[in-house]
């Protein structure tokens, strides 16, 4: 029995584990000054809790396989820290827990990934998102997120047709 369910207080070590798991992909594809081992550390992903990132999680029998974060910043909501277990990956979590992250705000919406992790970008792109020129990226890096001028070279922001309808 498979569940979408927001994440408690009791499913931080657990979120912990995926993101960091999951993000061993990145390590071939950003640069290794951006790097960092944990990819998040604990103090990192308590902040961006705190910062109200609301974590959701894919539950299959009692584990929990996938997270995905929503996060309302001005006038958008964020899709933040979106990781499955590497085992789980290509079977519809992501895709589930992003179409749930959806169904929840009225919002634009805005991902933000790395620029060579094409799988990535892939992902959005066949969920209907559609990427930003590197103009109106760099803009919106600035403006949305809280990163390092060399993460900001270093990505993408890819864009739900509500924000392109309205930004052109």
């Amino acid at each position: 029995m498979a569940v979408i369910r927001r994440c408690l207080e009791s499913d931080f070590e657990a979120t912990y584990i995926i993101v960091n798991e999951a993000a061993q992909a990145y390590r071939s594809v950003i640069p290794t000054d951006c790097w960092r081992e944990p990819y998040m550390a604990r103090d990192e992903l308590r902040i961006e809790i705190r910062d109200d990132v609301v974590f959701w999680g894919y539950e299959e029998n009692g584990d929990l396989l996938g997270v995905m974060g929503i996060q309302d910043v001005k006038d958008v909501s964020l899709i933040r820290h979106a990781y499955v277990r590497s085992t789980k990956q290509n079977h519809g979590v992501g895709g589930k827990l992003l179409s749930h992250l959806r169904s929840l705000t009225s919002r634009p919406i805005l991902v933000g990934t790395w620029k060579d992790a094409t799988w990535a970008v892939c992902f959005y792109t066949n969920q209907g998102f559609k990427l930003v020129s590197k103009e109106t990226k760099d803009r919106l890096l600035r403006e949305y997120w809280s990163i390092s001028d060399r993460q900001i070279e270093n990505s993408v922001v890819l864009a739900d047709d509500t924000w392109v309808r309205q930004h052109g």
